[in-house]
């Protein structure tokens, strides 16, 4: 319409309404990319809260996925203490040995919630997040899965090589059998199962009689310990990135304790 009138009033040559529609037009064009920029922004704003929300919900089941891994290998610590302290003992409960000497070996890996944040990388969405979120330490974060380290390091522990080697197959079995940590990150309470007294003490007297088994174990205390402290300290530096998060929480979706 305005293009019209302008085309118009050339062929008559009103030249005051040339710049009054001409003015119309430039105000016209400038509005409309002005309102197109507004609701792009808002539109990147709404996906940025959208991002941040989902992360903050990621980031607190990491938080207890870590929690729960402390737990597991402050039992597997324990393992090691007492293994240490039966190896050295005159006389050795068998049993005892045979179960605190296995769980020692125990591993457990449970990962990241990283899919949102693998999304946003990949979509060139980081910049979307609130102001400072990705270097406070998310994007460090993600960049080292602590879990994956500490478990690989388990699985190539030369302790666990040793006593693994040492424990018949038939006797991890069982072990496996009654004091199953499939399920939980945790050990169970209580290890029960069915051992022949004599295989028992026969496996006992051969993880006292290898010298790598506790000079492994040392080795393995180490290990086990530095666990615990990397996976604390991955835990306790996520309360940082929620609260840079946690303007974006909803009332249904509360923090994990």
């Amino acid at each position: 319409m305005i293009l019209r009138r302008l085309s118009q009033s050339l062929k008559q040559q009103n030249w005051t309404a040339i710049w009054i529609e001409f003015v119309l037009l430039v105000t016209g064009v400038f509005l409309g990319i002005q309102v197109s920029n507004w609701n792009a922004a808002h539109a990147e704003e709404r996906l940025g809260r959208a991002y941040a929300q989902q992360l903050a919900r990621d980031l607190r089941v990491d938080q207890d996925s870590l929690s729960g891994l402390m737990g597991y290998y402050a039992a597997v610590l324990q393992s090691v203490l007492e293994t240490d302290a039966l190896l050295r003992a005159d006389i050795p409960d068998p049993r005892a040995l045979v179960i605190n000497a296995y769980r020692a070996t125990e591993v457990r890996y449970v990962p990241q919630l990283r899919a949102t944040w693998d999304q946003m990388v990949s979509a060139g969405h980081v910049d979307l997040l609130p102001k400072g979120m990705a270097e406070g330490g998310l994007a460090q974060y993600y960049g080292f899965d602590t879990a994956r380290e500490t478990y690989a390091m388990g699985l190539d522990s030369p302790y666990r090589r040793t006593v693994r080697r040492i424990i018949p197959i038939a006797m991890q079995v069982a072990i496996q059998a009654g004091c199953s940590d499939s399920s939980t990150v945790a050990f169970v309470e209580t290890c029960d199962f069915d051992a022949d007294p004599a295989e028992l003490k026969e496996i006992a007297q051969a993880l006292r009689s290898d010298p790598m088994v506790l000079a492994d174990l040392r080795e393995q205390y180490s290990t086990v310990a530095n666990a615990v402290s990397n996976l604390r300290g991955t835990r306790d530096g996520l309360p940082a990135a929620l609260a840079l998060l946690g303007a974006t929480r909803t009332a249904g979706d509360e923090a994990t304790p």
